[in-house]
């Protein structure tokens, strides 16, 4: 025989003994350790299942956690159980009781014959990682780490930065240079027996049991002085999420794990039926003998990793949620926010829907009402028109309509006179484009017929509002796309803005009306400006007072067919 296999098994005992059972059937002896925290009468249990299994052995049992020396300790048991019981083994390789072999045994045997003096075992420096989670990748080997990472994490990180604010860093033994790689490996008998037999072992594992996650260093580091050659991988398929945990397969990655040509992957669900049916079975003895090549699928694991990271846009997770910077882009489409258009220009909305195309809204944000188009109390998403609803969250609110709307372009009505808390992440959003005519809230205020003291106290309200929005939309962070003319500068050529405004957000191939926008009469507007700047309240977002007093400079001209 020439291979041998390593068990380190702790839950889903049913499916550690189909494998162990399927490997010993072939000819390779497999030795056993059960964690010591599983229940006496589960381990009999598991033992009886593989009487009669071939050659099958257990170990003394030691209670093992994650991330700590006891795994090495386990494994270093295991490993010479094997070797001397069994000392004709060329390789032993090391498995996880959720380990599976994707391909026939007979392959990974002849794979091994044919590189006898090769060990398989990711070994990297601490400066060619690159998919570490949560640093700690030198100062695993220079610190302490007395406490438990999941039982203990304030204990843990607190003790981390006592570490490192005293200064304080262990010393890395003579002729060792720390690696770090995935714990699966396979290793040549003589690579294992010695490290096992090193006369300096006493001194390795005095200073490993206080490095951290020591199953991913100490076997990677003490085999780069003791291996003939070292081929850097694993033979066993094992991918993480961003998180650092493994991901776990399913029978519906059949097709992607066959891909891979791997020989064993980690992690499989234990409910998984068809992988094991499929690859623990006799038919799977007939493949193609291709070299292993994880990387034929990393790109779908990117795509996942991604996916887990920042969604999809606009959809938000309770894990990502709190956590601002964390969704990706916060919107789920693109859409338009004109501010000011409806203040001077009558039943806008309605013009703007015909010739832009998508679904126009009043004040999504007006204090009273949600103002959906068309007045509806309830739109797709189960929104509703109740302003204390939306108040709640505001942003959500937003984020909500665009992806219960997505591939329907929405546009809604924003003033100074709204809800302003949604206003800065509006601004900072690049599906965003705004249309903003500084100062014409001014219009309705003239044409309100109320008395000018409340004027004066609305106009100061509103320009105040609005001069904060206007500041937002210059500032670093903004990401929206501004398209902004004071009330001055459209009045003296209404026409050519909104082709501008037309041109950035209506589609090539809408119907083009002719017909344009009727604007509100601004007779006595110059008039009250200056009545406003002599009572205290200087009108500075309306633009040049001498251009709004000539007016528009040409009549209302036929539009020109949108460009974009």
């Amino acid at each position: 025989m020439s291979l041998g296999i390593l068990m380190m098994v702790h839950t889903a005992f049913g499916r550690a003994a189909q494998v162990a059972r399927h490997f010993a059937e072939r000819g390779c002896p497999v030795v056993i350790h059960v964690d010591r925290r599983v229940r006496a009468k589960v381990v009999k249990g598991f033992r009886q299942s593989l009487y009669g299994a071939g050659d099958v052995h257990f170990t003394p049992r030691v209670r093992v956690e994650w991330g700590a020396w006891s795994m090495v300790e386990a494994t270093q048991i295991a490993a010479e159980e094997m070797l001397a019981r069994h000392p004709e083994v060329r390789h032993v390789m090391l498995a996880s009781g959720s380990c599976l072999p994707l391909r026939p045994v007979s392959e990974l045997i002849d794979y091994l014959d044919a590189h006898p003096d090769t060990d398989f075992i990711e070994s990297v420096t601490t400066e060619q990682v690159t998919w570490t989670i949560d640093g700690l990748e030198e100062e695993r080997f220079t610190l302490r780490f007395p406490f438990s990472w999941r039982r203990h994490r304030r204990l843990f990180d607190g003790y981390v930065r006592l570490q490192r604010r005293i200064g304080f860093e262990r010393r890395v033994p003579a002729g060792i240079e720390p690696h770090l790689g995935s714990q699966w490996w396979c290793l040549t008998a003589d690579t294992l027996r010695a490290i096992l037999e090193d006369p300096d072992r006493p001194a390795h594992d005095a200073y490993f049991r206080h490095v951290w996650i020591p199953d991913e260093s100490y076997f990677q580091t003490l085999a780069r002085g003791r291996s003939h050659r070292i081929d850097s991988r694993s033979l066993t398929l094992s991918k993480f999420d961003v998180g650092g945990k493994p991901h776990v397969f399913y029978d519906d990655h059949l097709h992607l794990l066959r891909r891979s040509d791997c020989f064993m992957a980690r992690k499989i669900w234990p409910g998984a039926d068809l992988l094991y049916e499929t690859f623990l079975s006799p038919s799977a003895e007939r493949t193609k003998r291709t070299e292993p090549d994880p990387g034929k699928i990393d790109r779908v694991f990117a795509r996942a990793n991604a996916r887990r990271a920042h969604g999809r846009p606009g959809l938000y997770n309770q894990g990502r949620f709190p956590h601002w910077g964390w969704e990706g882009r916060r919107t789920a489409a693109r859409y338009t926010v004109l501010s000011g258009f409806d203040d001077l220009f009558e039943d806008f909305p309605a013009w703007f829907a015909k010739r832009a195309g998508g679904r126009v809204h009043g004040h999504l944000y007006h204090p009273d009402r949600v103002e959906f188009a068309g007045g509806e109390r309830l739109v797709r998403g189960n929104l509703t028109d109740d302003a204390r609803l939306r108040d709640h969250r505001p942003e959500q609110f937003l984020f909500n309509l665009l992806w219960s709307t997505r591939g329907e372009r929405q546009t809604f009505l924003f003033g100074p006179g709204d809800r302003q808390r949604v206003a800065d992440m509006m601004m900072g959003d690049p599906d965003a484009t705004f249309g903003m005519v500084t100062g014409a809230w001014i219009v309705p205020l003239l044409r309100s017929g109320r008395p000018f003291p409340e004027v004066q106290a609305e106009a100061a309200r509103l320009q105040r509002a609005e001069m904060r929005l206007i500041e937002m939309s210059k500032a670093r962070w903004a990401r929206a796309r501004v398209l902004s003319w004071s009330l001055a500068e459209l009045v003296t050529a209404p026409m050519d803005r909104l082709q501008a405004l037309l041109d950035e957000v209506a589609p090539r191939d809408r119907a083009q009306p002719t017909e344009a926008p009727v604007m509100h009469g601004l007779d006595g507007l110059p008039d009250l400006l200056r009545r406003l700047r002599d009572n205290g309240v200087k009108p500075v977002v309306m633009g040049d007072l001498r251009q709004i007093e000539r007016g528009p400079t040409a009549t209302m001209p036929t539009l020109r067919p949108a460009a974009g």
